[in-house]
């Protein structure tokens, strides 16, 4: 596809990935680069630096596991790339993913016809977001700008000039960086989303989840399942108020 180059993250220690990113490089929708994943368990200084609580409001209630930290800087190596090549956007996949190779073809295709410098175009595992109307259709895909951004950030086309915004307003942060791109009101990107694009989750069939998440107590468990609660609601609030709608 022109004017977009494709990235796959993936962890080189996960070797049952490895297959599974073969096929994504085979099948997706425009040549594709494999960039090494941060390992969280291996990072640098200034990697840990980066990570500052309590930046932004509303406030991120817990603190990052080492794999999140990781996942953000993946993304953000990816951010870089995209600002320094050639084309006008990136998409970027991760490698536990599995999709219809001419649906998801369509989906990026109409991803790419919104004027996408300055977008950042989410594929979701689910429906969860919601628009008055859609900006742009083919057939059953329907690209909409949510008025609240749902979680996940396993395929997205990045335009270059959002890439450049992402990386500006990233240089510390305070959450998961599917989290962060909620927050619209603090990076300033365009943020849309097309449903569906056949793109799902394998990771169950690839060794599992590589966020390692330890099993709380009950009562550490009740406790996060609150503050988890209460955050949704103050960022569907901020939401609301950041699209004037």
């Amino acid at each position: 596809m022109k004017d977009l180059h494709g990235y796959v993250i993936h962890l080189r220690k996960a070797t049952l990935r490895a297959p599974q990113v073969e096929w994504i490089s085979a099948h997706a929708p425009c040549s594709v680069t494999v960039i090494d994943a941060v390992d969280g368990s291996a990072l640098g200084q200034n990697q840990r630096d980066a990570y500052r609580q309590e930046l932004h409001e509303p406030r991120f209630p817990f603190e990052l596991r080492p794999g999140e930290l990781g996942a953000f800087h993946s993304h953000r190596a990816c951010w870089k790339m995209i600002v320094e090549g050639e084309a006008r956007a990136g998409l970027i996949l991760e490698d536990d993913l599995d999709f219809v190779p001419d649906v998801f073809a369509r989906a990026v295709q109409l991803a790419m016809s919104c004027g996408i410098e300055d977008a950042y175009v989410r594929f979701p595992l689910r429906q969860r977001e919601a628009a008055p109307t859609a900006i742009a259709t083919d057939g059953d895909l329907k690209l909409i700008s949510p008025e609240v951004i749902a979680l996940g950030a396993v395929g997205q086309v990045v335009g270059k000039e959002a890439a450049r915004r992402l990386l500006a307003a990233t240089e510390r942060f305070d959450r998961p960086v599917d989290t962060f791109l909620q927050m619209r009101w603090v990076h300033g990107v365009r943020v849309l989303s097309v449903w569906p694009s056949s793109l799902r989750e394998v990771s169950v069939n690839l060794g599992g989840s590589l966020i390692q998440k330890k099993t709380p107590q009950w009562g550490a468990k009740l406790s996060r399942e609150w503050k988890r609660f209460w955050y949704r609601r103050a960022v569907d609030a901020w939401s609301r108020k950041a699209s004037g709608r």
